[in-house]
Order: C-alpha cells, then structure tokens, then sequence
C-alpha cells in the first residue's frame, strides 16, 4: 500500500541516506562486525551529513526540526542496508532530546554543536547489574559536597557506553515518599577521574553495537552538569519513552520488511528438487503471511509517527507499537530463515544476522512484559 506521510524533501532526504550508506558503511560492515565495532570516524561523516543535527536547535548548528520522521526515514534505511552504526541510534533518537529538552543555554552552547556534528557521542546509562526494567529500583547514588555531585555505582547494557564522550547518567541524590522521587541526570564527561568503563560485551547479536559496563568511583561531577531539574529524572525519562519505543518499533518493521526482501530474493533464486524454492506452496503461503503481516505493522507504525509528530502519542499506545512490532519481528524473521533452509543458519547470509539482531528487541526499550502491564494499565485493569 501507499504511504502517504513523506514529503518530496523527505524522498530526497531517503535518497541521500540510502546512498551514503551504500558508499561508506554496506562495503566495510563485515569487518566492523568481526571488529565488533564502528569505527569513531563513521559518526562525524554522518554528522556531516546533517544527520545527527536534525533536532538540534538552528542557533547551535542544527536543522532545527521537530519532526521524527527524518530519523525514522534514516532507521528504515540503514535496516534495508543490512547494516547497524553501534550507538548511533540511542545517540539520535534517545539521548540528543534529553540536552535539548532539558540543557540550560550555558549547556546547550557548550554541548549541543558537538552532538550535532558527531565530535561528541552521547549515552545513557539507566539499566544497573540488579534492576534491569525497574527504573526506580537503582542503585546509583549522588550526594552533594560543595560545588559538585559525587557519583557512585554502576551501570550494564549501555548501548554505546564504548564511543560515549558524555554519559547522562541516573542516580539517586535524594529519598521521598515514592521509590520513583529524588532520581537525577548527570552529565559524566569521558575524562573524569573515577570514571572507568568496562568490557564491550559480548552478544548474541548487534556484533557492531558496542554495548558497555561502565563504573562511578567517587567521581566528582561539576554541579553544572546536572541536567534538568534535580529529583526529577523519572519524569524526563517516562516522558521520551514514547519516541523511545517508536525508534524501536520503527527499526523492528524495517528489519521485517528486509527480511521478506532479501528471502524473496532467495527462494526465486534456489533450486530444490529441480524447482525454485519459491514455486512450491508452502513458500508462497508462508511469505504472503508475512507481507500481509507486514501491511498492518507498517499501517501502525505509520499511523503512530503522525501521531507522535502532533504530539499526540501516549505512552500505551507506544508501548502497542513497539510490542506488536518487534513481535512480528520475530516472527517474520523466523519464518524467513526456515525457508532458507541450511544457509539461513550461516552468518554469511543477511537473514542469519538479522534473526541474531531481532530477539533484543523484544527486552531493550522496555520487555514485552513490561509493556503488556502498561497497556493493561491503560485499559483499566
């Protein structure tokens, strides 16, 4: 079916992105994979492409844009491309709306152009060793002594905790009555004494993701690099969960939709029993699932990107999309690797990598359990 939310600039803003991909990122992927990271340099020329500014306020050097649909246009492509840039995405769709949301204008200025150009890249490190999903159940500590705030802890699963020249990290700097008051975000900077990151941990798949322990000993963290308000971290953060969990859902329908591509391509190509794999019906039924599938995937996903550019997306109905995307996710690409049979289970086939890829979407960004209570939430009950 047609879609009809993009506009010419945003064909040609697709094109672009498709084209730069093809030239700087598909033929070096492979090695970056065996590497089990991108390389620093691909972030600046992606921030030369203006990719990395596009919601970052004209008067720092950015597009200035509100609109999410640049960063979706870019998910979809580097999907189809086959391909992962590491922290990139958490970077973009996650981290840059927190410094522009809550910066003050001494931050935005000291901040901001960098973000935009890839000089600085930016994580978030909420997820702790014994919390997992329960925001309000870490461990972190910041306590106050003079001008600065001295940070304790430590944080697992950060996505591009390994590049990350700023960190936003949560920690505990105060009590109240609900387990969810006195968090605060602080910006930790790459060099501060106290500040150690751990290993690039090893996973089943995003092999280019590099995803990172990271440590807080006594680490003295200026007073001006608190960000927003201190004690109301859990607010910011619920607050971005919507496009959180769209940036998800919109890389999971992609991948999906790639995964069809590339299968079609290969059962019309493969030959068994003297006919293509593609010519028996089982196939034919098993891939028309799929893209009638797919149709109500794109429809939703489609439909909650107009909604979050009115800023009309609740957080139940973001969760409805990122559960029901990255559950089709893993059915499609499941049943696309079935019908490849053999080769489907050798990395050296796209399917084989995006069935890795595919199970962490279900956890990351909030469990599928976590968000079937919130929906339920929603409905009353």
């Amino acid at each position: 079916m047609r879609r009809t939310l993009f506009t010419g600039e945003h064909d040609t803003f697709r094109a672009t992105a498709r084209d730069f991909l093809a030239k700087h990122v598909v033929p070096y992927f492979p090695a970056w994979e065996q590497a089990g990271l991108v390389p620093r340099e691909i972030f600046t020329k992606v921030g030369d492409l203006g990719v990395l500014g596009m919601q970052i306020p004209a008067r720092h050097g950015g597009a200035g844009t509100r609109s999410f649909l640049y960063p979706a246009i870019w998910a979809e492509e580097t999907a189809r491309a086959h391909v992962n840039l590491g922290g990139l995405g958490v970077h973009l769709n996650v981290v840059i709306p927190y410094f522009v949301s809550y910066s003050t204008e001494e931050q935005a200025g000291r901040w901001l152009p960098g973000l935009g150009t890839g000089a600085l890249m930016a994580s978030i490190a909420m997820t702790e060793p014994g919390t997992g999903s329960d925001l309000a159940g870490m461990a972190t500590t910041a306590v106050r002594d003079g001008d600065d705030w001295i940070l304790n802890g430590a944080k697992t699963f950060i996505t591009g905790g390994v590049h990350a020249d700023l960190v936003i990290v949560v920690a505990r700097t105060g009590e109240g009555g609900d387990r969810r008051d006195g968090l605060s975000l602080l910006v930790v900077e790459r060099d501060m004494p106290g500040f150690t990151r751990g290993r690039n941990l090893d996973k089943l798949g995003l092999r280019t993701q590099d995803t990172a322990e990271l440590f807080f000993e006594d680490v003295r963290v200026p007073a001006g690099n608190l960000l927003g308000e201190e004690g109301q971290a859990f607010r910011y953060l619920t607050g971005n969960l919507p496009q959180e969990r769209l940036a998800i859902a919109v890389g999971a329908q992609a991948a999906a939709e790639a995964a069809l591509d590339t299968t079609l391509a290969y059962v019309r190509d493969r030959q068994v029993f003297g006919k293509s794999v593609a010519s028996f019906q089982n196939t034919r039924f098993e891939l028309a699932a799929c893209a009638t599938r797919l149709e109500a995937g794109r429809a939703l996903v489609d439909r909650a990107l107009v909604a979050h550019d009115a800023g009309e997306l609740s957080i139940a109905d973001a969760a409805k999309v990122k559960v029901f995307c990255t559950e089709l996710q893993g059915e499609v690409v499941d049943r696309c690797l079935q019908l490849h049979g053999g080769y489907g289970y050798m990395r050296e086939y796209p399917i084989a990598r995006l069935y890795a890829d595919a199970r962490v979407s279900r956890i990351y960004g909030g469990t599928t359990e976590v968000l079937k209570t919130i929906i339920a939430k929603s409905l009353g009950i």
